[in-house]
């Protein structure tokens, strides 16, 4: 059974742990232990000591994108584990920004001799493989529309060719996404196209969180997103920037189906026995 511990989230759970703007999971599996993101921080690595989890014993870490909340621990990582083979799409080397603000990764990630640069979908072996190329655009994130890429000094609209989404297949199959910038379920589309059906569960932010306040079409959107959610049959556990106020509008639609994460929760894949995936 593949077991989760949540090292960085935007909330806290468990006592001891500290919390901030950004996303970390471990990943136990029968054959690996897989690190998906790394937080803003060494606070991710700080909070897996505290957790009593040897991030030493890591033999995969995934960068989902190219932005600092998913891989500004990744040095402090590397400080205490240097053997642990990084996967990260080559486009998540660009320069990123939210505004005027550079948002984009640490660029001596670049120069990591374990570091694996990656395009397109890539079967690492049996229990994990990695996907991007998401071309989908039904529901795209509108938070995506203040974020931009600088290319030969020019800002032009990000979009999200850098993202990648990890697959873990075991007795049940997880995908997780840090951000699904791409839209969840254009991700669920590429995935049903990769791979066939759906995942059992998915751990993912659904970056649909918004400071000002949401309009009536905005609310309609998340409604919509999480009706088509529902239909999959998937669990799905979210966090990060999805937003407190997106999660209470979804969770009356998917029910048991939607789990909050928090930083400090350990807990090990369930799918309800009541529902059965749609293909």
């Amino acid at each position: 059974m593949i077991k989760i511990s949540v090292l960085m989230e935007d909330t806290c759970g468990q006592a001891g742990c500290a919390y901030e703007h950004g996303f970390s999971v471990y990943i136990e599996t029968e054959h690996h232990r897989v690190l998906a993101d790394t937080g803003k921080s060494e606070k991710t690595v700080q909070n897996a000591q505290k957790m009593g989890i040897d991030l030493s014993r890591a033999d995969t870490v995934v960068i989902s994108h190219g932005h600092y909340d998913h891989a500004g621990g990744l040095l402090a990582f590397c400080d205490i584990n240097s053997s642990a083979v990084i996967y990260m799409h080559r486009a998540a080397l660009g320069d990123y920004y939210h505004g005027g603000r550079y948002i984009g990764i640490d660029k001596q990630i670049g120069r990591l001799a374990n570091l694996r640069l990656t395009e397109g979908r890539l079967d690492i072996d049996k229990e994990l493989s990695l996907f991007s190329d998401i071309s989908g655009r039904r529901f795209w994130p509108q938070g995506n529309l203040v974020l931009s890429q600088k290319q030969e000094g020019q800002m032009i609209q990000d979009a999200f060719v850098h993202e990648q989404c990890l697959v873990v297949r075991e007795s049940q199959t997880v995908l997780i996404s840090g951000c699904a910038h791409n839209g969840i379920l254009n991700i669920l589309d590429k995935y049903n196209g990769e791979y066939g059906g759906y995942p059992d569960a998915v751990i993912s932010g659904f970056h649909m969180m918004k400071k000002t306040g949401y309009t009536q079409q905005e609310k309609d959107i998340i409604l919509r997103t999480a009706e088509e959610l529902a239909a999959t049959g998937i669990v799905f556990y979210t966090g990060h920037c999805t937003g407190q106020d997106a999660i209470g509008l979804m969770k009356p639609v998917l029910g048991e189906r939607l789990v909050q994460l928090h930083c400090g929760d350990v807990f090990k894949l369930q799918v309800p026995a009541d529902g059965k995936k749609k293909g």
